[in-house]
């Protein structure tokens, strides 16, 4: 885009660049989103950013009414396959926060001065200030939408101190944190109950204790925010029908249906609950869908928030998709069907490239069993069972090691799962949100029973790659053949050959007996 596109764009108030870059207004200061309802100023007293952190960076407030912060994420970071690009995913991970600059750099294969020099060249920010921008805003979202202690809510955000905190909450939001407590409102980005009258929340002095981890979290409301239609009952459909028994669960009926799950974190186990109602339009026209985060320990919130947008594919842009493949003669009356169809990615790669292979040559439903197996036999459990999720799914570390004679497999099948287990434990395939896409497809295709299909799909689910699809799949051939299409068509559906291909598996009205293809 121009810089005179972008104030088109302003002036329209179009709410699908909201998150894609950042207005600042010279006169008053502050930052805003380009769908902000405040009046349009005029062109000469605009600033374009491509990110919070850049607006942030040359000096501007975020804007109380519009809340740029919270906007969904920008597609472009999970379609680029460039550094810029993974470092954006790692960092929205919250690598930064656990492991520094210097573990971003070494996740990417570049030098901490490489990763610095291309992040501020092309978005204005280096990594720590754009990791500074994400802990602001997780913040802001603790102090409004909970009654946590504010050294807590620091913890959980991430930052070193509640000095740097104050001081963070200070220059990016003009307030303290008691100021943005006070202000809450029923805005996109918050949700949950108001904090108690009276509670903490006051600004820290000079001689506060560094945050310290509290007692397992009771719970954290959130509202996570989507642009454009969201096709939530499909999604759902998908979810619920790969359940894996101990780990998933989906309560209540189509329409309102929660979708819930167990969390293998960093410092801690987690239970997410995701609701299938979207929320009402807020502010930019976005709509959310409500969930909940029940946290061994705070310090996992941003990683956690993060696995559950990807699981969700809630950072998508359908318009972009609507635009690429809406006018396609095959698929454009699958897209006017069923918009905002997404591509769910998966709450833990590792997972997901173990249930990949379990899916071979077997229906859903005997995937799903199998899984369960896996999970009854080889998974920790829970401290204690919450409804129907008792464990975690097995570690890489485990599978490596296990016999797997329970799940009743042929041999070559348990020894690809086994190899697979141990190239993800000692890192020769590597799934971390900045790995390069190609170079792990490879690495997967290299490993003895993966072929095409279990390499491609762990791509598109593990991965986020909004770009694959999968020729040789029982499913796609019938979506292929139902829309009157065949797969060399698929080129013309490039970049969005994964949204593409969930149409199709619509299409063809997938059931539980419908098997994967052969490797």
């Amino acid at each position: 885009m121009t810089e005179d596109s972008r104030y088109e764009a302003v002036r329209s108030r179009d709410a699908r660049f909201d998150g894609v870059f950042f207005l600042g207004v010279v006169t008053t200061g502050i930052y805003c989103r380009p769908s902000c309802p405040a009046t349009t100023p005029r062109r000469e007293n605009v600033r374009f950013h491509p990110t919070a952190a850049a607006a942030q960076g040359a000096g501007f407030r975020a804007c109380r009414r519009c809340r740029p912060d919270a906007v969904p994420g920008s597609p472009e970071w999970d379609v680029r396959a460039d550094v810029v690009g993974r470092a954006m995913r790692l960092i929205r991970d919250g690598v930064v926060d656990r492991e520094g600059v210097a573990g971003l750099a070494a996740r990417l294969g570049y030098s901490t001065r490489q990763v610095q020099r291309q992040l501020v060249a092309e978005l204005g920010a280096g990594p720590v200030a754009l990791a500074r921008a994400q802990r602001a805003h997780t913040a802001r979202v603790l102090l409004q939408t909970t009654a946590l202690p504010v050294t807590q809510i620091a913890f959980a955000a991430g930052f070193a101190s509640v000095r740097q905190f104050n001081d963070t909450v200070r220059e990016i939001y003009a307030t303290t944190p008691s100021g943005l407590r006070a202000a809450r409102r029923g805005g996109l980005g918050s949700a949950g109950p108001a904090p108690r009258p009276g509670g903490p929340g006051g600004p820290a002095g000079r001689g506060d204790p560094e945050p310290e981890a509290g007692p397992p979290c009771a719970g954290v409301p959130l509202r996570l925010a989507f642009r454009g239609p969201y096709a939530a009952r499909q999604v759902f459909d998908f979810l619920s029908r790969r359940a894996v028994p101990g780990v998933e669960e989906v309560r209540g009926t189509p329409g309102a249906r929660t979708y819930r799950r167990t969390l293998g974190l960093t410092y801690g186990t987690g239970v997410a609950e995701v609701d299938e109602r979207p929320g009402g339009t807020a502010r930019g026209g976005h709509r959310w869908l409500e969930a909940r985060l029940r946290l061994a320990d705070l310090r996992d919130l941003t990683s956690a928030v993060q696995r559950v947008r990807h699981l969700f594919d809630l950072d998508a842009d359908p318009c972009a998709v609507a635009e690429r493949l809406g006018g396609d003669p095959a698929l454009g009356p699958l897209l006017a069907a069923t918009p905002g169809l997404r591509s769910p990615g998966a709450a833990g790669a590792h997972e997901a490239a173990v249930r990949a292979v379990l899916g071979q040559q077997v229906t859903v439903a005997a995937a799903r069993t199998l899984a369960g197996t896996l999970v009854a036999c080889y998974g920790k459990p829970l401290p204690a069972a919450d409804g129907g999720l008792t464990h975690l799914f097995p570690e890489a570390e485990v599978l490596a090691g296990a016999p797997l004679t329970e799940l009743g497999m042929p041999g070559a099948r348990r020894r690809a799962i086994r190899t697979l287990a141990a190239a993800l434990a000692d890192g020769t395939v590597p799934l971390h949100p900045g790995t390069d896409r190609d170079e792990t497809e490879a690495a997967l295709r290299a490993l003895p029973g993966i072929g095409p299909w279990t390499a491609g799909y762990v791509r598109m689910r593990a991965l986020g790659d909004p770009d694959v699809f999968l020729p040789g799949d029982v499913g796609v051939r019938q979506g292929l053949a139902a829309a009157g299409a065949e797969p060399r068509d698929a080129d013309r559906w490039r970049p969005w050959r994964s949204y593409a291909l969930h149409h199709l598996w619509n299409a063809a009205a997938p059931t539980d007996d419908t098997a994967q293809e052969k490797n």
